[in-house]
C-alpha cells in the first residue's frame, strides 16, 4: 500500500530545485519546525534512514500556505539535541543528524 508522503520543492541562492519529503513538524520554543529529507524517488532511500536531515522553521502564510525558512546556525544544535531526544526518543541506534554513538562500544 502507498502511503502519501508530504513533498515540497525548495529553491536555494542559485535557483537549485531540491524536492525534500517533511518526515515530521515539531515545535520549539513557540516556533514551528519541520525535519525533512531529500526526496531522491528511490523507495530504498526515501525511508529517512541513511540520509542527511534537514530543520527548517515553518512560516504560516496565509490560510493554506507554508514558508520554509532556513535556522539560525546558533539554534541548530538545540533543535537538534530536541530531535534526537523528544521526537525519536525510543529511536535511539537510529541518528539523522550523523552524530551517534556506536552502539557496541
Amino acid at each position: 500500500m502507498d502511503e502519501e508522503r508530504d513533498l515540497i520543492v525548495l529553491t536555494d541562492e542559485d535557483n537549485n530545485e531540491m524536492t525534500m519529503e517533511i518526515l515530521d513538524y515539531f515545535y520549539y520554543e513557540g516556533n514551528q519546525y519541520a525535519l525533512m529529507v531529500e526526496f531522491t524517488g528511490d523507495e530504498d532511500d526515501d525511508d529517512g534512514t541513511d540520509q542527511e536531515a534537514y530543520i527548517m522553521r515553518v512560516n504560516p502564510v496565509g490560510e493554506d500556505e507554508e514558508e520554509f525558512v532556513a535556522v539560525d546556525e546558533d539554534l541548530m544544535p538545540d533543535l537538534i539535541d530536541f530531535v534526537e531526544n523528544e521526537l525519536f526518543a525510543d529511536e535511539e541506534d537510529e541518528d539523522m543528524f550523523g552524530d551517534a554513538e556506536d552502539p557496541e562500544e
